[in-house]
């Protein structure tokens, strides 16, 4: 998906996303989008929340994380206010923090829809 990759203290991020859709095609990049929201989710809300997050944070490897960061995450997602991100949510969220499918959707999106 995506990475940080750490050089002399610096942090850079990696974008995985552009090239998993030209891997995977768009129905299989969602489809990998959507298993990586059932692996952060509450299974009995079906929702991801603080909670969920927190205790699963160790699969994204922010074990390090703090409380107001992870409120951080979910508010930048939270479309309906509710607190929690559901599957759409987090996939939208996906969509926009990456830099190269932003600048590139359009294309992949239009390719498929009408492929």
């Amino acid at each position: 998906m995506a990475a940080l990759l750490f050089h002399d203290d610096l942090a850079d991020f990696e974008d995985y996303f552009p090239s998993m859709i030209n891997r995977l095609g768009t129905d299989g990049f969602i489809s990998e989008l959507c298993n990586g929201f059932q692996l952060l989710m509450d299974g009995e809300k079906g929702l991801i929340t603080f909670e969920s997050l927190k205790r699963n944070s160790l699969l994204l490897g922010l074990n390090d994380m703090m409380d107001d960061e992870i409120m951080c995450m979910l508010n930048e997602g939270d479309l309906d206010g509710d607190g929690a991100l559901s599957q759409f949510e987090f996939c939208i969220l996906m969509v926009r923090l990456s830099p190269g499918l932003m600048e590139g959707s359009p294309e992949w999106m239009i390719e498929d829809l009408y492929m």
